[in-house]
């Protein structure tokens, strides 16, 4: 793989399902931003010389609250459902995206 022809994403997205990428393969690729959702809970790591630090703010999305949407939708998805919670958040993130222009 040549990182000068095919860069590394801006953010990766991991999600433990069923397996987990080692984090040192994202260090390896030099992917900037990794968000990990684990046992309920989200965590955004920025990586700041050559390892993952825990931040809570996205540099990819800074004007959004990442961590607060991700924990709302996760509370409502138990209360109203997840396709109703999915909708709200969709206009809470339209609003916000609103009040910034």
């Amino acid at each position: 793989m040549d990182l000068a022809i095919d860069p590394p994403p801006d953010l990766a997205i991991e999600v433990d399902v069923t397996s987990k990428t080692q984090i040192d393969a994202y260090v390896s690729l030099g992917v900037p931003e990794l968000w990990v959702y684990h046992e309920g809970s989200l965590k955004i790591y920025v990586l700041q010389s050559g390892q993952y630090q825990s931040v809570f703010a996205s540099r990819t999305f800074p004007s959004l609250p990442v961590l607060v949407l991700v924990q709302a939708v996760l509370e409502e998805s138990g209360t109203i459902g997840r396709s109703p919670a999915l909708r709200a958040l969709r206009q809470k993130v339209r609003q916000i995206l609103r009040d910034l222009t």
